[in-house]
């Protein structure tokens, strides 16, 4: 693994970052300048002032997407700032383009405000297809999302979300490879940031369209002092508001008492939280995705070895991998064909599902396609787009929470 950040390290040295800009069109000429600027310029500015939506198809903006950050939540390195999560929201463009062939510029926020992050974020919009916000700390990431919702634009906060969407798929296969009833099943997820509570969400059906959206039996949601229950003094309001629909049962006491019985662990949290004696006191044949990174909550040999039925980690080196680079090209890619105005529950279920399904025949070893795949996003836009278009149409289901 050292040797794996020393090679990184050498490489954005020597190219300088990952990015670089493309012209679409040759500059070769006079005549090709005075297409591409001034005078003939003037044609598509005057279209586009008098009808705004022509910018779609006259510019950049119908593929492109800024990939926002404050640098509050940067992988597991915390709060590095800005400058310091460049790297990362440039490899995150990096992967817009690969897999999507979308256009997408990293924009590092030297604020942590909530309100000037939304006002910068409205002023820059006019300018993008859509907004992925990125390691942006809980719980200021989930009001920030909500707040951005009115700009026309799809805004979506991957952390939460894509996290969530590519789990789900995962748990999804996971139990058909187990013959397992979604329903049936009590989640443990450890970790009460971003990603737990967008996961919470997701697995109990809260705020989904429910037309394939199918809750598990309960989640119990922990964070480094133990569950989240009713019998805790001090929550913070956001730990407070998961109560509303998790731990069902009240259940308190640590990750290893409240694993117990439990079919499912979910790690978003720390390396070493999960111990092999706490997968023994699962249900049998448990499903484990420890995805905290670089180091997941336990390594697949010790869970497996511990009774693991199938187990899936963050991690590349491993079959199984959750990786949000499964769900968040196609994601964009489809609402941005569907010229969608947000990313609705609605399509966040749709790319779960067809995520799941482009594994036709799971495994224990292969509950999700190969990050690297190329047809995944390709599969994942479609069902995007069509679920979008559904919505427009008045087709789909009302969304409930």
């Amino acid at each position: 693994m050292d040797d794996v950040f020393q090679k990184s390290l050498e490489l954005h040295r020597e190219r300088r970052g990952k990015l670089a800009i493309a012209s679409r069109v040759g500059l070769d000429t006079r005549d090709d300048l005075s297409l591409a600027y001034s005078p003939g310029v003037a044609a598509p500015c005057e279209a586009i002032a008098a009808d705004p939506r022509q910018a779609r198809a006259l510019t950049v903006k119908g593929n492109s997407v800024a990939v926002v950050t404050d640098g509050s939540a940067v992988l597991g390195l915390g709060d590095i700032g800005p400058e310091a999560a460049l790297p990362v929201m440039e490899g995150k463009a990096l992967l817009f383009k690969r897999f999507a062939d979308i256009d997408a510029w990293p924009i590092c926020l030297d604020t942590q405000d909530e309100d000037e992050i939304v006002d910068t974020v409205r002023r820059i919009a006019p300018g993008f297809g859509g907004i992925n916000l990125e390691d942006i700390a809980a719980p200021r990431c989930f009001a920030i999302e909500a707040r951005l919702q009115d700009l026309g634009i799809p805004v979506f906060h991957d952390d939460q979300h894509g996290t969530a969407i590519v789990l789900l798929a995962a748990l999804l296969n996971a139990a058909r490879v187990t013959d397992r009833r979604i329903e049936d099943l009590t989640v443990v997820v450890n970790g009460a940031g971003a990603a737990g509570t967008a996961i919470a969400k997701l697995l109990r059906c809260v705020g989904f369209d429910s037309d394939r959206c199918v809750s598990v039996r309960d989640v119990i949601v922990c964070d480094s002092r133990g569950a989240i229950s009713s019998q805790r003094d001090g929550l913070a309001p956001d730990k407070r508001a998961l109560l509303e629909y998790t731990n069902r049962s009240n259940r308190s006491g640590t990750l290893g008492e409240v694993l117990q019985g439990a079919e499912v662990f979910v790690g978003v949290s720390v390396a070493g939280a999960l111990q092999p004696s706490m997968v023994a006191g699962m249900a049998e044949h448990p499903l484990v995705f420890p995805m905290a990174n670089p180091v997941p909550e336990i390594m697949p040999e010790e869970a497996f070895q511990a009774g693991a039925a199938v187990v899936g980690t963050g991690r590349s080196d491993y079959p199984n991998q959750v990786n949000n680079v499964l769900a968040f090209p196609g994601i964009f890619r489809g609402a941005l064909d569907a010229g969608a105005t947000r990313i609705s529950p609605h399509m966040m279920i749709a790319a779960a599902h067809a995520l799941a399904e482009s594994v036709p025949e799971p495994t224990v070893g292969r509950v999700l396609p190969d990050p690297l795949d190329p047809e995944v996003p390709g599969i994942v836009a479609a069902a995007v787009a069509a679920a979008a278009r559904e919505e427009a149409s008045g087709v789909s289901r009302p969304v409930g929470v």
